[in-house]
């Protein structure tokens, strides 16, 4: 079984899979991005757009979830923002033509719920320390260009099932897309303490540069 996680850039994806990964024996994070980010090294920085437009990064998407499911006994989940409905096709779509079990959930905020968490994902509120309040991280910046067209195409139908999480917590919306794809989690153990530890350090280890 593919989980697929849609949403806006900051809509907690990343956080929610890992959560999925670490309740769920077996399963595996699978991150699109890589491939994107692979690509784009490839690139002079010129031409370094939305790698999503590439042919080879949803061929390559394809080709490498397809082997995953494949070869892998447990659930594979992807984090991954595609707003696009022809690339979602490609990717999405062809993978249940392939005939696998593919779940797809966008995760959906309010518009100033998805600023705040960009603002206090990973290590942002230290690095504007450094280097300035008003110096967001690159990401952040593509990520709050791209907020507005994210959250009006992902309300479409097609990229149902939609999941409203600003007054809940990662783990319940955890526990909503187990529950929805009809897999079991292990109890969620954490404390309040404990649980802003783990999703700082997931946070932390996803803060990209380039």
């Amino acid at each position: 079984m593919l989980l697929w996680i849609n949403g806006p850039f900051g809509g907690g994806k990343t956080q929610t899979a890992y959560e999925i990964r670490r309740r769920l024996p077996g399963s595996v994070v699978c991150d699109p991005e890589h491939i994107g980010f692979g690509l784009h090294r490839t690139l002079p920085p010129a031409l370094r757009g939305d790698f999503q437009d590439l042919a080879a990064w949803r061929e390559g998407v394809y080709e490498v979830l397809d082997l995953a499911l494949a070869g892998h006994d447990g659930p594979v989940i992807v984090p991954m923002t595609v707003t696009e409905p022809a690339y979602f096709k490609e990717t999405v779509g062809r993978l249940r033509e392939r005939g696998h079990d593919v779940r797809h959930f966008t995760l959906l905020a309010r518009r100033e719920t998805v600023l705040r968490r960009l603002r206090e994902r990973g290590f942002g509120r230290a690095l504007q320390l450094v280097r300035g309040k008003d110096a967001p991280l690159r990401r952040e910046s593509f990520a709050v260009s791209r907020l507005d067209d994210c959250l009006e195409r992902l309300r479409e139908d097609e990229f149902a099932e939609h999941l409203w999480t600003d007054d809940t917590t990662v783990a319940k919306t955890a526990d909503r897309i187990a529950v929805l794809s009809g897999l079991r989690l292990r109890p969620d153990t954490d404390g309040v303490v404990r649980a802003r530890v783990r999703r700082a350090w997931t946070g932390a280890r996803h803060i990209r540069f380039d």
